[in-house]
């Protein structure tokens, strides 16, 4: 491939206005196709004669045609241009076609995503999603994923970061764990056993947020945020989580809160990389946000 030699290249626009002006067969048809002046097409072609030293129209009465020159760069662009244009209305169908990529955290996705995924699919069933759950925060660019939801104060480095629902954490149990208790002391906590996931050291800040000793707690850990919400179903112990990712266990009557820890700072967040946003993306922040919107 020839190595192009970009300070030697005549300016874009005036390629553009010659080709459209060779195309159209005048200044003012060409003016019409690109939607500006007269003016400043026989501006932009004149500019380029004088960048390739050659003429390239000339004047047959009220006639434009083109010199020899005028020919042989014309083709040239019309080449050029439609082999761009081409190249650019596949990447837009292949992008149309390619399902919107989401990284999120395990829980959200099987206890909130999930069950409204539905939902969205009868609404906008043209639109494809692929799920990547992972408890990590994910690099978007890494995973190829065009959006991103995280828990936190929405503040993360390379991103465009949008709210979409506050998350409290909560202390749950079991009924059968908790007694008929709706309510514990800290003293009653810390006597009970508790379940975690292995890979949250915020949660043990939380603990302590609300006064209570994670070093003196007995833990049956889990290896992630799904199994710990389970073994807590089961009785297994107390556990620390999300309200929105539990609300379904709350209104059973399933789990139970008896404590709540209220941070404005932190929730769930939609994430994407700066720039422009394809549209299946604007649709999907815009079907969750009235997801979240529901519930309040």
């Amino acid at each position: 491939m020839t190595e192009i030699d970009w300070r030697r290249m005549p300016p874009l626009t005036a390629l553009r206005a010659f080709s459209a002006t060779a195309r159209e067969g005048g200044f003012s048809a060409a003016a019409r196709a690109l939607n500006v002046t007269h003016a400043a097409i026989a501006q932009q072609v004149r500019a380029l004669e004088d960048h390739l030293a050659t003429p390239l129209v000339w004047r047959d009465g009220k006639q434009l045609r083109l010199t020899p020159d005028g020919e042989r760069l014309a083709k040239a662009l019309t080449d050029g241009f439609g082999l761009i244009q081409t190249a650019a209305e596949s990447l837009r169908q292949a992008t149309a076609e390619r399902p919107l990529t989401v990284t999120l955290p395990p829980a959200f996705a099987s206890e909130w995503l999930m069950p409204r995924l539905a939902r969205f699919w009868r609404r906008h069933p043209e639109i494809p999603l692929s799920l990547l759950p992972d408890h990590r925060i994910v690099d978007l660019r890494e995973a190829g994923a065009t959006l991103g939801i995280r828990f936190g104060d929405g503040t993360w480095p390379g991103v465009v970061s949008e709210f979409l629902t506050a998350a409290p954490q909560i202390v749950v149990g079991a009924p059968d764990l908790l007694g008929g208790r709706t309510g514990l002391s800290l003293q009653d906590m810390a006597k009970l056993p508790w379940v975690r996931e292995g890979d949250w050291p915020e949660q043990m800040q939380l603990l302590e947020s609300i006064g209570l000793d994670p070093a003196k707690l007995r833990f049956n850990e889990f290896p992630n945020e799904e199994l710990a919400l389970a073994a807590a179903r089961e009785g297994l112990g107390l556990h620390l989580e999300s309200e929105a990712l539990i609300e379904d266990d709350l209104q059973s009557g399933g789990l139970v809160k008896i404590h709540e820890i209220r941070d404005a700072s932190l929730g769930y967040h939609v994430v994407r990389l700066p720039g422009p946003m394809p549209e299946a993306a604007r649709i999907f922040i815009d079907w969750l946000k009235s997801e979240t919107a529901a519930r309040k």
